[in-house]
């Protein structure tokens, strides 16, 4: 993940554990409603004076959590969300309101399911089970020292509680441990689908690439360029122009015929690099057949493209092909300009035209399309 996309999306992850915090401090509410439920039924072992405090400091320790959260601190730990802390702060205030209730304990030992709930998807299995041994240690702790100051009403029920608090936390200790490995193969096979959306992303790149290019040359292809120059032509303003060069090697079939189509070969890649080296970015250089090359000169008046294509002769006339003694390299050149409304086929037309001209007044030319010149 790169730095913009982390700016992206940590916002967004802190306005989630800001949430999955309310979601905690909703509980917290419900918990106590229900321990003033109690208390108005009569069920305080301690006076009310206990009860606000203990609801004071209940509240009091939310809004240090609230003050982690709403400044950013919680950033800084390992576990931004601070399940681990907020789990064992609750189970530490349920088991104080128990201890606080003389009857009645035991419909709000399902409280002790609810706060772990929050650490099922999000604890390791390992914490999640020191979280619930500390939860039943922190009642049965509580039943004991009951039972030992002798404040123990009903021996029978707390015992009977204490046990089914513990199926409970076995039961949920057991499907926290199920829900993390179903957690770590679905992030698997997340990793693997990714890795294959990467694999068929590079695939299609290279296939594209390949449609794209000739092979021989690494030059585009004929149906590449149009589709380009097509681009180009309708997204031209009025008042430019971009220049059309149509490149034949010439006396290319006596190449073949002396050299083999491995020399001819040879002599194409070298035009291929030899144009590469010449042309600036953004020009479009293609192979439009054969022998033949279509070039485009973007924002180019008649001038520069003269000037580009007679470079490009000079440099080619002065090549010489890896492995292949020819003893004269030439190719012509017919140039057409490109004006906003034209027409690509009859662009095309005019440089072949042109080209044609070149060649019958002796190749190794560069003729223009807009006038009859010596290039």
């Amino acid at each position: 993940m790169n730095s913009g996309s982390f700016q992206v999306e940590r916002p967004a992850l802190q306005r989630l554990l800001v949430r999955r915090f309310g979601m905690a401090v909703a509980t917290y509410g419900l918990a106590l409603l229900l321990f003033w439920l109690a208390a108005s039924f009569g069920l305080l072992r301690d006076s009310l004076g206990i009860a606000v405090l203990f609801s004071a400091l209940v509240v009091a320790s939310q809004l240090v959590f609230l003050a982690l959260f709403a400044s950013g601190l919680n950033r800084r730990f390992k576990d931004p969300s601070l399940t681990e802390p907020q789990v064992l702060t609750a189970l530490f205030w349920h088991t104080c309101l128990l201890a606080l209730l003389e009857n009645g304990r035991g419909p709000l030992l399902v409280l002790y399911a609810v706060i772990l709930m929050f650490g099922i998807f999000q604890l390791p299995p390992r914490v999640f089970i020191r979280c619930s041994i500390l939860a039943f240690a922190g009642f049965l702790g509580l039943v004991l020292w009951e039972l030992g100051v002798g404040r123990l009403a009903d021996p029978p029920l707390a015992l009977l509680e204490v046990c089914v608090l513990l199926l409970v936390l076995v039961w949920l200790s057991l499907f926290s441990s199920y829900v993390q490995s179903l957690r770590q193969r679905m992030r698997k096979r997340r990793f693997a689908l990714q890795a294959h959306q990467d694999t068929l992303r590079n695939m299609m790149r290279q296939l594209e690439a390949q449609v794209a290019t000739d092979e021989l040359t690494g030059l585009f292809n004929r149906r590449h360029f149009l589709r380009l120059a097509e681009r180009a032509l309708e997204e031209l303003d009025a008042g430019r122009q971009h220049g059309l060069a149509l490149i034949d090697l010439d006396h290319f079939k006596q190449i073949n015929d002396h050299h083999g189509h491995a020399g001819g070969d040879r002599v194409l890649q070298t035009f291929a690099a030899v144009a590469r080296a010449r042309l600036r970015d953004g020009d479009i250089l293609a192979r439009y057949g054969g022998e033949e090359f279509v070039l485009l000169l973007p924002d180019a008046d008649a001038d520069r493209v003269a000037s580009c294509c007679e470079r490009l002769r000079e440099a080619f006339a002065s090549a010489e092909p890896v492995g292949v003694a020819v003893e004269r390299l030439s190719l012509s050149v017919g140039m057409p300009l490109l004006r906003a409304g034209d027409q690509l086929d009859e662009a095309l037309h005019r440089a072949d035209q042109a080209l044609y001209r070149a060649k019958r007044n002796g190749r190794n030319r560069c003729d223009a399309a807009w006038e009859k010149c010596d290039a």
